[in-house]
């Protein structure tokens, strides 16, 4: 951690690592054992709990809680104020209190405010709408929003709405008329896909 600045406002604890060129803002809490690779931003008030795991050129935005049990994979990013949830019964009293395991896949986005209930995976590249509440999984490439998010698009590496062009047995090709992309999204992912009511 030679390498990184870390303002006097923020706690790091030592068993803490975080990697070169990472930069910490201001009333940063990292707690033991949390794994933070190189290049990320940790802004204003971000928490990031036990053992949590975080790879290269992440972004946590002002006030981003990334509780025990989260894993965070390259590129992603994290919007302001987003929570994630790490007990599926949470009680003040419980003695059986079980960790859930939580997953963001490379390059996803994840709008400001949402919630993300435990346990669940979200997709490389997906897109998570702001103030959404994630309950289950979310395939790669989704766009996913509401309360409870449903999948209401697919998008492209550069964050733009796909477009669909042809559909077989086993995947849909779509493309991005930005940038010119095209993916194959796998049907069963696809027939997720909601109508905005």
């Amino acid at each position: 951690m030679s390498k990184v600045t870390v303002p006097p406002t923020s706690v790091i604890d030592k068993t803490a690592t975080i990697g070169e060129g990472t930069r910490v803002w201001n009333f940063v809490h990292v707690r033991e054992n949390a794994e933070i690779c190189k290049q990320c931003v940790l802004a204003d008030y971000v928490y990031v709990g036990r053992g949590v795991k975080i790879g290269n050129n992440v972004k946590l935005e002002n006030r981003a809680t990334v509780y025990e049990g989260v894993t965070i994979q390259d590129k992603v990013f994290v919007g302001p104020h987003v929570t994630f949830t790490n007990d599926l019964y949470p009680r003040s009293f419980s003695t059986d209190w079980k960790i859930m395991q939580t997953l963001v896949k490379e390059g996803a986005s994840i709008g400001a405010g949402a919630v993300i209930v435990c346990g669940v995976t979200i997709g490389e590249y997906a897109l998570i709408g702001a103030g959404s509440v994630v309950t289950e999984d979310v395939p790669p490439q989704a766009l996913a929003y509401g309360n409870p998010a449903r999948i209401r698009g697919f998008v492209c590496r550069c964050g733009r709405k796909l477009e669909t062009e042809e559909k077989n047995e086993t995947y849909v090709l779509m493309k991005c008329l930005f940038c010119n992309e095209e993916y194959k999204i796998a049907v069963e992912d696809y027939a997720r896909l909601k109508k905005v009511e």
